[in-house]
């Protein structure tokens, strides 16, 4: 069942409709997404003149405080360290530390507003620790904290979501990476990841007709139906961007899923509820560069979906260098979000269930 044929294809209209973005979409994040690539540009040129303690280089491993879109880059950060990194990295998603966070740790707390609660409970208890540690945001509560202890703090000034934020975060990431020993250098790929996400918005931007569009075709398909994203390696980091960006920007449910461990459970569970096995959509993010061995998986589990009755199909990530695979991956799985917001009929900048969670995690 790869690549099935729209259910109803005179419904991408409205994806080609100007008035419906404006109806939709006032607080512009189709521009935001558009720009990603020139997002990255300029905040890899703004974080390659940071300077840090020069004991920051020693730290034996890297931490990332953060969550939600915040906690992204971390993620990506740790999958490219897993391939080609010198210390370790790890993503906290929490109020707590675990207890390996010590004087020999690089903690960086990446908040966009500087007030997830979560985040500076981890913050702190990471000062109290003696970590090595730099706050990354915009401001806030965690900006404030973190001057009054006197920790370097890499401001970005962004007037969007915390999401939509991801070059600021994502190449201030990688050139702590690079200054902490954990990376060798990424100017080559930053320059191909922005080369390669500006050729693909020629083809995937709202400008390209549905028709020639495989972005907004493929919102179509996944219309009515639950998105599962499945990726390895580095792709994995990308399709829980899918995951989340869907969440976040069509208002609907969506999950992933990581090879070759889905092939040590979740396929078994294919056949069952029958119900919800025809809603199903699975999208593989793919590139051939992953383990020759992964490669197989996919084929096989392609096999599995048919003879379950799911339907799937392939989206390629493209590039050579890692950092470019993951981003261009993961732009496209951005204009997806956008595209399948439209057709339910949904603003895709608010978030008013998590608005509503954090007022009443305020209260008490």
């Amino acid at each position: 069942m790869e690549n099935p044929e729209p259910r109803t294809q005179n419904r991408l209209g409205v994806l080609d409709d100007r008035a419906t973005v404006e109806r939709l979409d006032a607080e512009g994040t189709l521009g935001r997404i558009e720009a990603l690539p020139e997002q990255c540009a300029q905040a890899w040129g703004r974080a390659s003149g940071l300077e840090l303690p020069s004991d920051y280089a020693t730290a034996e491993r890297l931490v990332v405080l953060g969550m939600g879109g915040s906690a992204i880059a971390g993620d990506i950060l740790r999958s490219l360290a897993a391939i080609a990194g010198r210390k370790p990295v790890s993503v906290v998603r929490g109020y707590d530390l675990p207890p390996y966070v010590d004087q020999r740790t690089l903690a960086v707390a990446c908040s966009h507003s500087g007030g997830t609660e979560e985040t500076l409970s981890a913050f702190q208890q990471a000062l109290a620790a003696g970590a090595r540690t730099v706050a990354l945001t915009t401001g806030g509560r965690l900006g404030e904290l973190a001057q009054e202890r006197g920790v370097p703090v890499l401001r970005y000034q962004y007037a969007g979501e915390a999401r939509s934020a991801l070059g600021h975060q994502l190449m201030t990431l990688l050139v702590l990476g690079e200054r902490s020993g954990l990376l060798e250098g990424q100017d080559a790929a930053v320059a191909e990841a922005v080369a390669l996400m500006r050729e693909q918005r020629g083809a995937i931007g709202f400008a390209t007709p549905a028709e020639r569009n495989v972005a907004k075709q493929l919102a179509g398909r996944l219309h009515g139906r639950l998105p599962v994203v499945i990726g390895a390696g580095v792709l994995a980091e990308a399709a829980h961007r899918w995951k989340t960006q869907l969440n976040e920007n069509s208002k609907s449910w969506a999950f992933y899923e990581e090879l070759p461990e889905l092939d040590h459970n979740t396929i078994v569970g294919f056949p069952m509820p029958k119900e919800v096995v025809g809603r199903l959509h699975a999208v593989f993010l793919r590139h051939p560069a992953l383990h020759p061995r992964v490669l197989l998986h996919y084929e096989a589990i392609s096999e599995e979906l048919t003879r379950a009755g799911i339907a799937y199909e392939r989206v390629a990530a493209q590039g050579e260098s890692p950092l470019a695979q993951v981003l261009t991956a993961i732009y496209v799985g951005d204009f997806v979000s956008y595209y399948l917001a439209l057709l339910n009929g949904v603003a895709p900048s608010p978030v008013e269930a998590i608005e509503r969670l954090k007022a009443r995690l305020a209260g008490g």
